[in-house]
């Protein structure tokens, strides 16, 4: 079988080691990949959202199938594209409509969704430059801190978290004037919730449904969770506190009612989803849909399935994932993401990565990387994860710790707090 995986980060090289250990797979290419990408398959030099381009490529090298990575071609309707055409229709695309991504494209769409499905959820309104002062009212409602996000698609920055209410009315109307560009006209306000997040990972064929091993990400820059928001510093899996019984309520209140509702709504969905969850006193509860997989908890999932994942997508191609068992490796795993010096803020690419092949005892997924004249230099703010398995928590970490020691790159910076709170 030949694959066309699209996307160029630390998620799609965990997704492109997983499908190239299967024996159903023939070729594979990745569009436009990494420098981590290029040792298990293709790299070809096509951008994410050039439908035309990845096209001729799929027709050229009669690829049988395409795994989207990113959110952004999906909601641009990527799959959408592919059934329009006479050509193209009859090739497999793993990841939804265009209609299924609004579940991440729009929040304000998101969260009415989960309102009709009974989803449980934050109270939450929507307003826009026009209602700003109805906005204003309902801030007023609601305690410290406040949680603004712009309803479009914003890189992963559009959602602020705010202790002062007039630090908060401030943010809004930067928001309305276009601090989030077209991502901001629509903000959604809603209850903070306080408690513990995880992400749950779902593949569904539309009609059933495999639950993939959770995990939780760190976000912040800092040690202890602290400075600014990034792409994600780190992953760990499985998650103590998932257990069976909470795993039972995230299942019947959230996946179930979540996979039904896209059917009701005649929503056409292949792919993943995303749940950002947050436990609060041992009850699920929903923050987020995304509609692919998490960056860097996939760097933690990938290495914890057995099954064979062409296998699992072949199944989900054909809607027959109710005949799957998805099988996971008991270890845990751990992730740590080395980044640019200055990330989330300002960065320089193209600093020469060393001593790549001096790393033992753990898996390198390339992020933001290149291959530049023999050498892997850095092209991104998030350059490289780092995964290890272990018996613990702690014994993954000191491995994938020790290695992001090894990795050498000017400027490189990362957390070694990765699972503290667990």
């Amino acid at each position: 079988m030949n694959i066309l995986l699209i996307g160029s980060g630390g998620r799609e090289h965990a997704i492109a080691w997983k499908l190239a250990q299967s024996k159903k797979l023939n070729k594979l290419f990745i569009a436009p990949g990494n420098a981590g990408t290029s040792q298990v398959g293709t790299n070809v030099d096509i951008k994410v959202n050039d439908f035309d381009g990845l096209a001729q490529l799929v027709l050229k090298e009669k690829v049988d199938m395409v795994v989207v990575g990113p959110e952004e071609p999906l909601v641009k309707g990527i799959y959408d594209y592919f059934l329009g055409r006479k050509d193209l229709k009859d090739i497999p695309v793993i990841g939804p409509s265009r209609d299924g991504a609004q579940l991440e494209g729009s929040k304000d769409f998101a969260k009415q969704f989960m309102v009709r499905h009974g989803v449980p959820t934050a109270r939450y309104k929507s307003f826009t430059a026009a209602t700003l002062n109805d906005a204003y009212s309902f801030l007023e409602t609601l305690k410290a801190p406040y949680v603004l996000k712009a309803d479009g698609l914003a890189a992963g920055k559009g959602v602020l978290i705010l202790d002062d209410i007039n630090e908060a009315k401030k943010e809004l109307e930067l928001m309305f004037a276009g601090k989030f560009g077209q991502a901001g006209t629509t903000v959604v306000i809603e209850e903070f919730l306080k408690g513990i997040e995880l992400s749950v990972f779902v593949l569904t064929d539309g009609k059933s449904y495999v639950i993939l091993p959770e995990a939780k990400d760190y976000k912040r820059i800092g040690e202890g969770d602290s400075g600014l928001n990034t792409g994600g510093m780190g992953a760990v899996s499985p998650v103590p506190f998932a257990d069976e019984t909470f795993m039972k309520k995230v299942e019947d209140r959230i996946i179930k009612p979540t996979v039904e509702g896209l059917r009701k709504d005649n929503i056409v969905y292949r792919g993943f989803i995303f749940l950002g969850l947050i436990n609060v006193e041992g009850e699920p509860l929903t923050i987020e849909y995304n509609v692919r997989m998490g960056d860097p908890e996939t760097e933690v999932v990938m290495p914890r399935i057995k099954n064979d994942l062409v296998e699992v997508f072949e199944a989900a191609a054909k809607g027959e994932l109710a005949n799957v068992k998805i099988e996971t490796d008991s270890r845990t795993v751990t992730t740590v993401m080395l980044v640019s010096g200055g990330y989330p803020g300002d960065y320089v690419n193209g600093k020469e990565m060393l001593n790549l092949d001096k790393v033992s005892d753990s898996i390198l997924f390339h992020a933001g990387t290149k291959a530049d004249d023999g050498k892997v230099v850095t092209n991104g703010g998030r350059v490289l994860a780092v995964s290890s398995y272990g018996n613990s928590i702690k014994d993954a970490l000191v491995l994938s710790n020790k290695n992001a020691g090894v990795v050498d790159f000017e400027g490189k910076y990362y957390r070694k707090d990765i699972g503290f709170d667990l």
